[in-house]
């Protein structure tokens, strides 16, 4: 099945999320080009060790097709104005179709972002299991600012957050949200884990205090991915679509918008 030309995955992990994603940013940029995305954003576990190769890639594959664009346009006022006489109407109408192709590619975004790890309670809290890991939240820069902020964070969260796992907490949130855009993230994210735990009410207060945070910014997220394998679908599909259900049934309560991941 071929991905619609206007969809963005906002929720990527790379070989930078260590034990859980293995692709390549180079594969992930040329797939994401080959398939005529738009744009791509990568978000990896706790960290942005990738975003100086992802952002440095996608510069220079965008500058060779910038160059290819603009001998195509040549090419194709060439046989426009008829100086490559006979003009082909077959010839030209694959010219400006592969133009369009390498513009839509020269204007390909990268999109930076990280999958935070939020503490359930302060980030210096560090306490056994109940301080471990924390819930799951995707941010991702929308410009400078946000990207400063972003880099702030993820630097405390292993500076002064780190317990198992590098954490920020929402004090932090509070303080460097600026220039971010927020997605409620997977199974492991807060909202989906009060739904998972039946608690509505908990579910409904953090959506309105991460929609008093970052305003029209804030994103519900869906994600539906079955496996073909009983058990794996039985914990993790089965309860993306318990999830799904009641995510949709908030943005529409609380006026939050939602994407796929």
């Amino acid at each position: 099945m071929t991905t619609p030309p206007d969809f963005v995955h906002l929720h990527v992990h790379s070989q930078y999320s260590i034990l859980d994603g293995q692709a390549s940013i180079q594969k992930l940029v040329d797939k994401a080009m080959r398939d005529g995305q738009p744009g791509i954003a990568l978000t990896d576990h706790g960290n942005m060790f990738g975003i100086k190769e992802f952002y440095n890639y996608v510069k220079k594959v965008k500058g060779k097709y910038k160059a290819q664009a603009a001998e195509a346009e040549a090419r194709l006022a060439a046989l426009v104005d008829g100086s490559q006489a006979p003009a082909d109407p077959a010839e030209i109408a694959r010219c400006r179709a592969e133009l369009a192709d390498l513009k839509r590619k020269a204007a390909f975004k990268p999109i930076i972002g990280s999958e935070v790890y939020v503490a359930r309670r302060r980030m210096q809290d560090k306490e056994g299991k109940p301080d471990q890991s924390g819930y799951h939240l995707i941010l991702l820069a929308k410009n400078l600012e946000g990207y400063h902020n972003l880099c702030k964070m993820v630097s405390y969260s292993f500076t002064e957050g780190f317990y198992y796992k590098p954490r920020i907490d929402k004090q932090l949130i509070e303080q460097y949200h600026e220039g971010l855009i927020c997605c409620s993230a997977c199974l492991g994210g807060e909202v989906p884990q009060a739904i998972m735990h039946n608690d509505i009410e908990e579910a409904e207060r953090v959506v309105q205090w991460f929609k008093n945070i970052f305003g029209e910014d804030y994103y519900l997220e869906l994600q539906l991915h079955p496996s073909g394998d009983p058990q794996k679908d039985a914990d993790v599909y089965e309860n993306q679509l318990r999830v799904n259900k009641v995510i949709l049934e908030l943005a529409a309560k609380y006026g939050v918008k939602y994407i796929c991941s």
